[in-house]
């Protein structure tokens, strides 16, 4: 079974229309939330129990910084410059992979996958 997704803003509508296309449950920021906060994305994956796919380099510093609850995955799609629909390819690629997302924060390239552990909960801190 595929997770839901939460997509940011700043993700391609072709992409968020290709994962569609293939089946996956997608729900785009900028259709049912736009202009909402970074922070209020994030507490809207986790609500709903979606993975948040994003280019915004900014979750990071949200939960390995402030430390903010996170949502099951983060995924940080780190290119420059590719065309609208690659960002779904490289998104089902990383569904059909045996690779672990949930509980992670993963940076996704052309070129691999980085993954770092969530951090669900804090000694002394209260989530």
């Amino acid at each position: 079974m595929k997770p839901g997704l939460l997509v940011n803003e700043n993700f391609p509508a072709p992409s968020t229309h290709a994962l569609r296309a293939a089946g996956v449950d997608v729900i785009a920021v900028i259709d049912r939330h736009r202009g909402i906060s970074d922070r209020e994305v994030m507490a809207l994956a986790r609500e709903q129990g979606r993975w948040l796919l994003t280019f915004d380099t900014d979750y990071a510093e949200l939960v390995f910084h402030q430390r903010l609850p996170p949502p099951p995955a983060v995924v940080l799609l780190r290119e420059k410059h590719y065309r609208p629909g690659e960002p779904a390819q490289w998104i089902l690629s990383l569904l059909e992979s045996r690779s672990e997302i949930a509980g992670f924060f993963c940076v996704v390239t052309r070129s691999g996958l980085r993954k770092r552990p969530l951090m669900t909960s804090v000694p002394g801190n209260a989530y």
